[in-house]
């Protein structure tokens, strides 16, 4: 099995950690961010993987070289050009994720424990083209799924506004935060140049190999009519924290502390 790992981001909101570093390198109970995103991966029976990187890239580099990759046969996708947010960066690793197995997409910055393959048989129970990993956790921002676990859409509670435009949500629809794992068919990818090709068109901002920046939660969003998105939800509780502030980060800490 296959995994995109992104840890090209920019980290502002750490402070002053990433003037200096790569976000993925910020060390959570003694061991980084990008060793504990790469070991799961592992662990969960992913073999080959992909990392994204742009900030400080040479730092990311050379640590996957000083580690050996962490037993993984390891891409790097480097986005020298223009940092291509979570959708962009998918497409620019496009020639390493052909074939016909699932691959799991996972943001550097999410500290979780919850069972990879679980989530992986999910995705493969339902024929889905993604399944996004989401908590009913409170945040301003919620995707929308029916009683079946589709996604139809995106809300921001706090300013009112919905998406895709003309959806209208149904009175029984969950509310659900996205938890920045998730679960994609190689399939998708050419749903996703067809959306990145009609960017180029209106305009957007694009590097050498026509690879637009955009985000892949925009992506999920405008295509959730015509493509199947799910929900993923874990059978039993489990760690989850987002470590890109320091307050989270300190929350994450305190976390591993609780369960070592």
């Amino acid at each position: 099995m296959k995994a995109v790992v992104f840890a090209a981001g920019l980290g502002t909101r750490m402070g002053e950690f990433t003037k200096s570093h790569p976000k993925a390198l910020v060390e959570v109970g003694g061991r980084t961010m990008l060793e504990r995103v790469l070991v799961r991966l592992r662990e969960s029976g992913v073999r080959e993987v992909v990392v994204n990187v742009h900030h400080f890239a040479e730092q990311i580099i050379e640590y996957l070289r000083a580690n050996d990759s962490f037993g993984l046969d390891l891409h790097v996708s480097h986005e020298r050009e223009l940092l291509l947010e979570t959708g962009g960066g998918i497409l620019a690793a496009e020639k390493w994720l052909g074939g016909n197995e699932p691959v799991i997409v996972h943001n550097a910055d999410i500290l979780t424990d919850f069972p990879l393959d679980e989530m992986v048989a999910a995705h493969r129970s339902t024929g889905a083209d993604a399944t996004l990993l989401v908590a009913g956790r409170e945040t301003s921002r919620y995707l929308l799924f029916d009683r079946d676990g589709r996604m139809h859409g995106w809300t921001n509670v706090a300013t009112g506004a919905v998406r895709p435009d003309g959806f209208r949500p149904a009175p029984d629809m969950a509310f659900r935060a996205f938890g920045g794992v998730h679960v994609i068919e190689p399939s998708l990818l050419d749903a996703m140049k067809a959306y990145n090709d009609n960017l180029v068109a209106r305009g957007a901002e694009a590097d050498s190999r026509g690879i637009c920046r955009f985000s892949i939660m925009d992506f999920y969003i405008d295509n959730c009519s015509g493509c199947g998105f799910t929900a993923y939800e874990p059978s039993h509780p489990y760690l989850w924290c987002d470590i890109g502030k320091p307050d989270s980060l300190a929350r994450a800490q305190a976390m591993l502390s609780q369960v070592s």
